[in-house]
């Protein structure tokens, strides 16, 4: 393995890990819009807000440390998406701002008006945050980003069939991931209604994803036919595994096994996020670019790696113990 394919890979684990915790994150409040009024959604509220508010910061390292590596070791691909995707990226930007904010400000809010001032902005920014990172995969996975400074379409480039596709995948599975993880802190809480309703959401979500996924084959079939060979083909076995451990965790939530659930869930998003580079690997920007002719000098590429390399030893065991401290915690009673 080279300097540039093992960066790579770390790159796309960074991916990984930001959809699975910071995504769950953004799920969170996906179900805090639905919880209901200010009484009827007190509870699920109290609970996502316990869930989110230890860790969320710690899970937006994963999206720096991705950015970083992108714009270091492969920085024509870096530059390319930034400059074709400024529209979406910026509101991405606006969304993560505001989403922090309202979470903040209205953890510290009295009255009512700014309960749902702030309850609403944590909520919507919630959903069009994780819709617009998912039209930019779409954008890019269906060969709409070319090499070079806003090449592409500044509009076409993210509003098209396989970018929507993204889009309201990414929001389905990241309030799947939330429900599944929702259901295991509400019960570890000894709050039994509540994993209870977010085990119905949990199933009812993973249909609605698994339908999605399905219609979205046509989509990708018709208008990214170079996406839909690959994961038709070298990506076969990942997407495999996708449904089977969707399928899973469909009978784990029915039988109430939360923790191997959390697993299995994860287990399917994370497939869903690496069937996408399986799918068109060598290529990075299709149809041309490669991670060979992407990369940075291996000088630069040798040293990141090792950079890279003695930082992970040094945060990942702080993360682990981060959250291993928080799952053995419990929530505070509201005063």
């Amino acid at each position: 393995m080279t300097s540039a394919q093992a960066l790579l890979a770390l790159a796309w684990a960074g991916v990984t890990m930001y959809a699975l915790l910071g995504g769950a994150d953004f799920g969170g409040g996906f179900w805090d819009a639905l919880a209901g009024g200010p009484r009827r959604g007190y509870a699920q509220r109290r609970l996502i807000e316990h869930a989110i508010g230890p860790v969320w910061e710690a899970n937006h390292v994963w999206l720096i440390f991705v950015l970083v590596l992108f714009w270091t070791c492969f920085p024509i691909v870096f530059a390319s998406v930034a400059s074709t995707m400024y529209i979406p990226l910026t509101l991405v930007a606006f969304g993560i701002i505001a989403r922090g904010a309202a979470f903040a400000f209205r953890k510290a809010s009295t009255e009512l008006w700014q309960l749902r001032l702030f309850g609403g902005a944590f909520a919507l920014s919630s959903v069009v945050t994780p819709f617009f990172l998912g039209t930019v995969a779409g954008g890019v996975a269906s060969g709409r980003v070319p090499a070079g400074l806003a090449k592409g379409e500044i509009v076409g480039s993210w509003l098209n069939p396989t970018s929507f596709l993204g889009g309201v995948l990414a929001i389905a599975t990241t309030a799947y991931l939330a429900a599944v993880y929702l259901t295991a802190d509400a019960r570890r809480e000894g709050e039994h209604g509540l994993a209870d309703a977010f085990r119905r959401r949990g199933i009812v979500t993973a249909v609605v994803t698994g339908v999605i996924v399905i219609g979205g084959i046509f989509v990708i079939r018709r208008d990214a036919p170079r996406l839909y060979a690959g994961l038709t083909g070298q990506a076969f076995p990942v997407v495999i595994l996708s449904a089977v451990a969707g399928i899973v965790s469909l009978a784990l939530l029915a039988v109430r096994r939360y923790a191997l659930a959390r697993v299995t869930a994860a287990t399917a998003v994370a497939a869903v996020i690496w069937g996408w580079p399986v799918a068109q690997y060598p290529l990075l920007l299709p149809p041309h670019v490669t991670v060979a002719n992407a990369a940075a000098q291996p000088t630069v590429l040798h040293a990141t790696l090792a950079s890279v390399i003695i930082g992970l030893v040094l945060l990942v065991p702080s993360l682990v113990w981060l959250f291993a401290l928080f799952q053995r915690g419990r929530r505070a009673e509201p005063r």
